[in-house]
């Protein structure tokens, strides 16, 4: 509204666009909704976006359904509401097609996040998996260096302070002037 009082005062539209720091192209696109339908023509349309297919009171019952758990619905590998899951709950109580994309921006709107189930591969065999982790990742891993044994700039050697005066190449090293 701030706007259509300033269109009101004869402001150039690249002035309004200035002053409410907008873009120039969206302040000469209000001046001519406001030259055509007036100060009405500016008001705000809502959210843009397509409609939630959801009544509020659906909502409320699914964001109940997702306070009782995956489990409670017929998933029991894990407690993990992902949006694929939360996609087929909606399907099967409220019988509205859901894509994975909109089960989660309906998940975030009930103040709710979806997880990533942990996949693992079914030939997977944790008892080799415990011996590789105990007796190789051992061997494999190797102990870093020492924190001030190395220069961590690769064009700058390490610093000269700390070094011996009369160690090698110390006569090399004659701080500048």
């Amino acid at each position: 509204m701030q706007a259509a009082e300033l269109f009101e005062q004869k402001i150039k539209p690249s002035d309004v666009a200035q002053r409410l720091r907008v873009s120039v192209k969206s302040a000469y696109q209000w001046h001519q909704l406001w030259r055509e339908g007036g100060v009405p023509a500016l008001a705000s349309r809502g959210p843009s976006g397509s409609r939630c297919r959801l009544s509020p009171r659906c909502l409320e019952k699914l964001a109940a359904y997702l306070e009782q758990g995956p489990a409670a619905h017929g998933w029991g590998e894990d407690q993990v509401w992902t949006a694929s899951r939360v996609a087929t709950l909606i399907g099967r109580k409220f019988h509205v097609s859901y894509s994975v994309s909109g089960a989660t921006r309906l998940m975030h709107r009930l103040g709710f996040s979806p997880q990533v189930s942990a996949r693992r591969v079914a030939e997977r065999d944790e008892r080799a998996v415990t011996v590789w982790k105990e007796a190789t990742w051992a061997e494999v891993k190797e102990r870093g260096r020492p924190a001030g044994a190395t220069s961590a700039s690769r064009t700058k050697p390490g610093s000269p302070v700390g070094r011996p005066v009369d160690g090698p190449g110390a006569d090399e090293a004659a701080p500048r002037s």
